[in-house]
């Protein structure tokens, strides 16, 4: 695998007041620690480190360049990165030094190519992991591992055991979990119409049907003032035999 180069001083900074002039000058404070050696506080470029730490370069094998004889040529792994929660700038790292004739266990991106058949037949890919987990030489660290879906139809699925490895890479995995999937297509439930009942007038016009039957109740209005000019004749005529 590729390596790349780091500059690399070591410091000795502890205050918060010291630290906060370090990020201020460009600078990112650090710890080196390993299995053979103590641990040292060290700082590099805040740039550089940047670069080291991009999503296809972070599991990448670091050379530390130094003035310091202690510090230079040491090879290094990431190991974690802090980040201010704002900026997202990062303000602290440990770099962890490796043995190149030792293997080590470590997780490597997963990189999916191709177009699978289930697509095409408008399924969905579902990646169900991003990462996995191998043991390997320090220069053997794959950058990423290809997963090729193209002959995925609806429903298969791909196992850590069927991934390919290249060299003498060995994925570590307690279960043969799933990687990859294609997801049936979706289909969009048809609209429910409900249907309202309503009274057809012959030989009228929908809108007219329905405005006369909202009309209809009004009617009986009209047969209670008829209804109420008899017994109103009624009330006359026994006032004027009362007269009398």
């Amino acid at each position: 695998m590729e390596t790349v180069e780091l500059d690399c001083e070591s410091r000795n900074t502890h205050t918060k007041g010291e630290v906060r002039a370090l990020r201020r000058a460009g600078q990112v404070p650090a710890v080196l620690y390993g299995p053979k050696k103590p641990t040292v506080t060290v700082t590099v470029t805040a740039a550089e480190l940047k670069a080291r730490v991009s999503a296809a370069a972070r599991q990448r094998l670091i050379k530390l360049k130094s003035a310091n004889a202690e510090l230079n040529d040491r090879h290094v792994i990431i190991k974690q990165v802090q980040r201010a929660p704002l900026s997202g700038e990062i303000v602290h790292a440990d770099f962890y030094e490796v043995d190149l004739g030792q293997r080590l266990r470590l997780s490597v991106p997963l990189k999916f190519v191709g177009k699978a058949k289930g697509v095409a037949e408008g399924g969905i890919l579902q990646p169900l992991i991003r990462q996995v987990e191998v043991e390997c030489l320090p220069l053997e660290i794959p950058e990423f591992v290809e997963v090729d879906v193209s002959d995925l139809g609806v429903h298969d699925v791909i196992h850590i055991s069927a991934l390919k490895f290249s060299g003498n890479v060995k994925p570590i995995f307690d279960t043969d979990e799933a990687v990859v999937s294609v997801l049936p297509p979706t289909v969009e439930a048809a609209p429910v119409v409900v249907a309202t009942e309503a009274v057809a007038v012959e030989g009228a016009a929908p809108e007219a049907a329905a405005e006369g039957a909202a009309a209809a109740p009004a009617a009986p209005a009209e047969g209670a003032k008829e209804a109420a000019a008899p017994a109103a004749g009624a009330k006359k005529a026994e006032a004027g035999k009362k007269e009398k």
